[in-house]
């Protein structure tokens, strides 16, 4: 049975904590590995430490009973000093409060999975999942991964990459929802129009050929662009039928949708697996709704998928029988054929417009400089 916002108990991402059992609940994550990136990152962080509080402090000292001492015992002069002192302080108890908030941080989400029949994982690197966000970029990761194995597994996380490198290096957040389905699925993607940018343009990290794109009946398309393999469009009719549309513009509006494969992935721009009780309430509710209507896609096949003749048919025996008869009575095999798998990449008007018009803007620069000169 699918968790329901009535039945979803968000009190462990707001109620108080008790400091040990912090304590003793990352220790545990430690003993276990599953904070190994975040321990490099913290023994680096006491190291330098260390390092400032036996180097650094005796030489600030030094320096300031100099000052003091050359200045004539006026304070004003070592004020600099004192704020620099004043600085790295604040700097020390900003990075203590950070990593104590994180440690809560994860003993709430924990807490939260268990009471509501999930489990909580800091997160993995590189995940082998098939949607659009995930073969992207470099330093890929998830965090603060929640799982449910039963009745339909669902997987809520939130998700970063990197692009570019050294100034123009730029990370990507993206929070998700996925739901692993009955069948694999024809590729299709719903661009949702509410969350466009600039000029309408998809907020998506990949652009798809304009030809695969679909209009379906109704206010549907006020609502999502939705691309579907060319030839696939009477799969993608049989798959989103009024009802389940309605679903998708009452509930997920807001969200992007992937089909690919066996799953369905619902995106978003900002975090989903948080400690705000609303989002989850949101969260759970929209899949839920969506979950309901996911058991009648279990029946769709690729026609397209040649028939294989059934196991141990045999002829009657008739001159020119053979096992056809047989062969045709058989359903097609769960799968999808080759060319509805993905859908075929595009590009963005949007960011070639752009482009040409940086790249107009530097000609014109020069251009002006040479007249001027």
């Amino acid at each position: 049975m699918t968790t329901t916002p009535a039945q979803l108990d968000t009190a462990p991402l707001t109620e108080p904590v008790d400091t040990a059992a912090v304590r003793a609940f990352t220790a545990e994550l430690r003993e276990r590995g599953a904070l190994r990136g975040r321990t490099v990152s913290v023994v680096i962080l006491v190291v330098v430490g260390l390092a400032f509080a036996l180097i650094g402090v005796p030489l600030f000292f030094s320096i300031f009973v100099t000052v003091i001492t050359e200045s004539s015992g006026s304070a004003l002069v070592a004020l600099p000093l004192l704020v620099i002192l004043a600085i790295v302080a604040f700097v020390a108890v900003a990075i203590v409060r950070g990593l104590r908030g994180s440690a809560v941080r994860r003993y709430r989400l924990d807490r939260f999975a268990r009471a509501n029949g999930m489990t909580w994982h800091p997160g993995y690197t590189n995940p082998p999942l098939p949607g659009m966000i995930f073969g992207i970029g470099n330093d890929r990761g998830t965090h603060d991964l929640m799982r449910r194995e039963h009745p339909r597994f669902i997987e809520v996380a939130n998700y970063s990459y990197e692009t570019g490198s050294g100034k123009n290096k730029q990370t990507h957040r993206w929070g998700y929802a996925a739901l692993r389905l009955d069948t694999p699925l024809p590729h299709i993607v719903l661009d949702a129009v509410g969350n466009n940018g600039l000029f309408g343009g998809s907020n998506l990290p990949v652009s798809f050929g304009r030809g695969q794109r679909l209009s379906l009946e109704g206010d549907f398309d006020q609502h999502f662009a939705l691309y579907c393999p060319e030839g696939y469009e009477r799969d993608a009719l049989y798959l989103f039928t009024p009802d389940v549309m309605a679903r998708f513009i009452d509930n997920a509006a807001q969200l992007d949708v992937e089909i690919v494969d066996e799953w369905l992935f619902l995106y978003s721009r900002r975090d989903l697996s948080t400690l705000d009780p609303a989002t989850w309430q949101w969260v759970m509710s929209t899949v839920g709704a969506l979950d309901d209507k996911l058991a009648q896609w279990a029946r769709w096949r690729d026609e397209r998928l040649a028939a294989a003749p059934t196991e141990g048919a045999v002829a009657s025996g008739l001159p020119g029988a053979s096992t056809a008869p047989a062969a045709l009575l058989t359903p097609p095999p769960v799968g999808v054929a080759a060319p509805g798998r993905r859908l075929r990449r595009g590009f963005s008007w949007v960011t070639v417009l752009v482009a040409v018009a940086i790249g107009a803007w530097w000609i014109l620069t020069i251009v002006f400089d040479v007249l001027g000169s």
